[in-house]
């Protein structure tokens, strides 16, 4: 008896991971040309500028990020001044993350191009595909609990 195979080309998760690396290289191209950020520093200044105060450790979970990539993509950011830290005032292991104005403005810029860019992808659908799509995403992230 042959052992059985698995067609990665029709295996759903192999699909979803491939389309969700296309999507993010294809977006990547905007805030690299626009910031020269990296897929985490975007990640980061995104939910920073989403969410205002988080910790590292909440970083790491809202953008399924491994915290050897939040690290470094918060000390880049520091680095340009774009992000402060505040030690937290129980526990000094723990540090507060927070935009500064010029991380901010960043930010505050590319939100429209993000929002154009999500347009244009999904202009690239018919509106039953949009729908589908949509409706789609968030039934099968309310049954893995994503996010």
């Amino acid at each position: 008896m042959e052992p059985e195979t698995l067609e990665l080309e029709s295996f759903l998760p192999y699909r979803l991971y491939r389309l969700a690396d296309a999507v993010s290289r294809e977006f990547s191209k905007i805030y690299r040309d626009r910031h020269g950020l990296t897929r985490p520093e975007w990640r980061t200044l995104s939910g920073l500028g989403q969410r205002g105060t988080m910790t590292a450790t909440a970083l790491g979970e809202q953008s399924a990020m491994h915290k050897t990539k939040v690290s470094r993509a918060v000390a880049e950011l520091e680095r340009r001044r774009w992000l402060t830290r505040t030690p937290d005032e129980n526990d000094r292991r723990v540090e507060h993350l927070t935009l500064t104005k010029a991380g901010l403005t960043a930010y505050q810029e590319m939100v429209p191009l993000a929002r154009a860019f999500e347009r244009e992808l999904l202009a690239r659908l018919n509106a039953e595909e949009r729908a589908a799509i949509v409706t789609g995403v968030a039934a099968l992230e309310a049954k893995l609990t994503v996010g």
